[in-house]
């Protein structure tokens, strides 16, 4: 894989480390509910031109690293993969969407930052984000 990206006026390498929650940070991302979020983040994101270079859904948030085309503005990317995912798991039945007040499943803020030549430390840092967590538990740290 190139390390740059082409657009018919511009050559690119944007990349983002992205993090987001549920609303009131509750554990929701297991089983079918983590499946339908994934694959609807997959869907959108290949539909809209951007690349998942590594992501986890862990049960209470998600950690995404992408590649956004500079054409798009970060807000609005991840404002549609939050939007999209929602309403989603919110058509998965019933009772998943009585569970959530006023029919929010997603947190109203994210976290992003640039990743620029550290992508393969953040990239490590996603993929054993839920190791590391499972060790701190156990060892109380």
């Amino acid at each position: 894989m190139e390390r740059f990206h082409r657009l018919a006026h511009s050559i690119w390498d944007c990349k983002y480390h992205v993090v987001w929650i549920p609303k009131y940070r509750r554990k929701e991302l297991y089983g079918k509910k983590r499946q339908i979020v994934v694959d609807t983040i997959k869907q959108w994101a290949r539909i809209k031109g951007i690349e998942i270079i590594e992501g986890h859904a862990m049960p209470d948030h998600i950690h995404l690293c992408l590649a956004i085309p500079p054409k798009y503005a970060v807000a609005h990317v991840i404002g549609l993969l939050k939007g999209k995912s929602a309403s989603e798991v919110m058509s998965f039945g019933n009772k998943s969407s009585r569970m959530v007040r006023g029919r929010t499943f997603w947190a109203r803020g994210y976290c992003v930052s640039t990743v620029g030549l550290d992508e393969e430390k953040i990239r490590e840092y996603i993929r054993n984000q839920e190791r590391k967590d499972m060790l701190e538990e156990e060892t109380g740290i």
